[in-house]
């Protein structure tokens, strides 16, 4: 072992494990994490809420060090959750934790509004558990996590100036974000019933957003709206 990994390791040992707290609508996919980490050393689930309001007061309460923050909820999502913490915090935001998204979700969009929000990272829900263990104890130590493919929307973002904003696709900002989900995952050759899993959504649900989908892109079989889809870099 070398004299960087022995100080690396002292330091962990002498920080403790990450106190982290998890926000997610899913009651199911927050069990699955916490058993992830805790089968893992270097991560202690301190608390979860599966709502905006939730998270907000659980954060106050259990003064995490990181948040593990889901992008889409009903009520808002990751970015009313920061919005609402940050503006508890006012100007002093040494007591803030650091929020870390992760989502079922790749779209720019979705990566460059947290991140502007105030998310210190973003990783999607593909990720190991070991991995996100890492990128736990990454972005308490400081550093900025994205999974691979996320890292150039946020530099490509950046780089035209922090006001900046994607230039607007009006036939794909008709979509919702729900119906931007299933096209992607459909363009990407998920069956509906993959599908259906990888957003916790039932198959008749699913069917009712392709059905949207094509009826408001005026396309007629899902292989047209690969296409599309690809034409717009949602894939």
């Amino acid at each position: 072992m070398s004299l960087e990994d022995v100080v690396s390791a002292e330091s962990t040992e002498e920080a403790g494990p990450v106190r982290a707290f998890l926000v997610d609508d899913h009651a199911l996919f927050r069990s699955g994490v916490r058993a992830e980490l805790a089968a893992a050393d270097g991560v202690e689930v301190v608390g979860e809420a599966g709502s905006v309001a939730e998270a907000v007061a659980g954060i106050g309460h259990f003064a995490p060090e990181v948040v593990l923050l889901d992008v889409h909820m009903p009520d808002g999502g990751g970015a009313e959750v920061l919005r609402q913490v940050r503006a508890k915090s006012g100007e002093d935001k040494s007591g803030e934790p650091v929020f870390l998204a992760l989502s079922v979700s790749d779209a720019a969009e979705d990566v460059i509004a947290v991140i502007r929000g105030g998310a210190r990272g973003y990783v999607t829900k593909t990720i190991s558990g070991r991995e996100l263990v890492d990128a736990i104890v990454r972005v308490r130590a400081g550093d900025a996590v994205f999974s691979p493919r996320l890292a150039g929307f946020v530099l490509d973002a950046f780089s035209e100036g922090p006001n900046s904003a994607p230039v607007g696709d009006p036939e794909l900002d008709q979509l919702t974000r729900r119906e931007r989900e299933v096209l992607r995952l459909l363009a990407r050759g998920y069956a509906y019933k993959e599908i259906a899993s990888e957003l916790f959504i039932s198959v008749k649900t699913v069917e009712t957003h392709v059905s949207s989908v094509l009826r408001k892109t005026q396309l007629s079989n899902r292989y047209e709206l690969s296409r599309w889809a690809t034409d717009r870099r949602l894939v």
